[in-house]
């Protein structure tokens, strides 16, 4: 296995293509691949469904993609900083599908860890839980929420060794460390990389055996 896996900013979306499903890390734009997520705005892929807890802004991280009319379907947990997700929601020309934060972590987890989905009480007796299967366990009903995965995950990491392990400083360490382990080919944009080693085992937050390919920011 290489340990250096460090690769171009073109190498870092060329596997980017049309109704792609992708996984953004980062919280309103914070831990978020944003020099990678240009490169794909600038790429001008449409069709692709997008996995993050938010669609930022609409001059931010991958809100501009929302901005830009590349994207079909956002599964996400909240749309209200970004105007373009509302008014394409409203004109029909983007699916926004729901889900609370909470779950919205466990169904990308779930997937990491291999599970058949989530039993979750969130949502039940609302509009969440329609079409949905609800299980009952010890006389308590739970909606079964399933796991979600992407074809690709791009991640946002402030130190990175040479074989993909990352460390995520403050807020940035939010959905980053869960989608790493939930699609089939795995980018870390790196703030800072080292050589192997020169992370302490119990500071790694996301192990590197999940990543492709490392780009470091210019």
């Amino acid at each position: 296995m290489a340990m250096n896996k460090q690769i171009t900013l073109e190498q870092a979306v060329e596997k980017v293509h049309d109704g792609m499903t992708i996984m953004f890390g980062g919280f309103l734009g914070v831990g978020s691949a944003v020099q990678i997520i240009d490169k794909i705005v600038e790429k001008g892929v449409k069709d692709l469904t997008i996995i993050a807890n938010d669609t930022a802004y609409d001059n931010i991280a991958h809100g501009k993609l929302v901005a830009n009319h590349q994207v079909k379907k956002a599964i996400v947990s909240h749309t209200g900083t970004n105007k373009e997700t509302a008014a394409q929601k409203n004109a029909g020309t983007l699916e926004v599908e729901y889900v609370p934060q909470g779950t919205l972590a466990e169904r990308i987890r779930a997937y990491g860890a291999g599970l058949g989905g989530v039993l979750t009480p969130t949502g039940l007796s609302t509009i969440m839980q329609d079409g949905k299967q609800i299980v009952k366990v010890d006389g308590k009903d739970y909606i079964l929420e399933k796991p979600l995965k992407a074809d690709i995950a791009f991640l946002r990491a402030n130190i990175v060794d040479e074989f993909g392990n990352m460390v995520f400083l403050g807020t940035t360490n939010n959905f980053n460390p869960l989608m790493a382990t939930a699609a089939d080919y795995v980018v870390v944009e790196a703030e800072k990389l080292v050589k192997v080693g020169e992370i302490a085992p119990e500071h790694v937050h996301a192990s590197g055996i999940y990543v492709d390919g490392i780009y470091v920011e210019k």
